[in-house]
C-alpha cells in the first residue's frame, strides 16, 4: 500500500524524534571529546538565560503552531492523515514554524551547555529534515490539496 494510499506523507521518522536524537548523539560526542564553542563558558548566567530563552521561545513557538493545527481540525502528527490546509497564524511567516521551533530550542540547548557539537548536529539534522520530512510532506500535501496548496507555497517561505 503507497502512502498516497494510506493518506499520511511518507516520512522517514518522526520529526521530534529526529531532533531528540541528534541532541542525544551531540551530547554523547562532547561527553566523549568536550568541543566548547566559548572557552570558559558564554559569561555564567547570560548562556543559561540566552539557551533557556531560545529553548522556551521554540517551544512555546511549536506548542503555537500545534493548536493552530487542533484549532483547524486537522492533525500534527505525520503518522495521521492531514485533513485541512492551514495557512494562518505562525503559517503565514513560515511553511514549516513547528520544524524552525525544533531549530531554535536545538540551538538553545546548545548554547546552555556550550558545545560545538550540537551546532555540528544541526547540519545533518537539518538536512535529514529537509530530504526526509519536509519534501515528502511537501509531495503529499501538493498532491491532497493542489493549487491551494501551490498557490501558499508561492507566498510563504518554506522556513523564514
Amino acid at each position: 500500500m503507497s502512502n498516497a494510499e494510506r493518506d499520511i506523507p511518507g516520512v522517514i521518522a518522526r520529526p521530534p524524534l529526529i531532533f531528540l536524537g541528534a541532541v542525544v548523539a551531540g551530547l554523547a560526542l562532547d561527553w566523549l571529546v568536550p568541543l566548547p564553542f566559548a572557552s570558559g563558558g558564554l559569561g555564567g548566567a547570560f548562556q543559561y538565560w540566552l539557551g533557556g530563552a531560545l529553548i522556551v521561545a521554540g517551544l512555546a513557538a511549536a506548542a503555537t503552531a500545534v493548536w493552530q493545527f487542533h484549532r483547524a481540525g486537522t492533525n500534527a502528527p505525520t503518522w495521521r492523515p492531514t485533513t485541512a490546509l492551514v495557512t494562518d497564524g505562525l503559517y503565514r511567516y513560515s511553511r514549516n514554524p513547528i520544524y524552525l521551533a525544533m531549530s531554535v530550542s536545538f540551538l538553545g540547548i546548545a548554547i546552555a551547555v556550550n558545545t560545538l557539537w550540537l551546532l555540528i548536529m544541526l547540519v545533518p539534522t537539518l538536512l535529514i529534515m529537509h530530504r526526509g520530512v519536509i519534501l515528502r510532506e511537501e509531495r503529499y500535501l501538493e498532491a491532497k490539496f493542489g493549487d491551494a496548496y501551490r498557490r501558499y507555497t508561492a507566498a510563504v517561505r518554506r522556513w523564514l
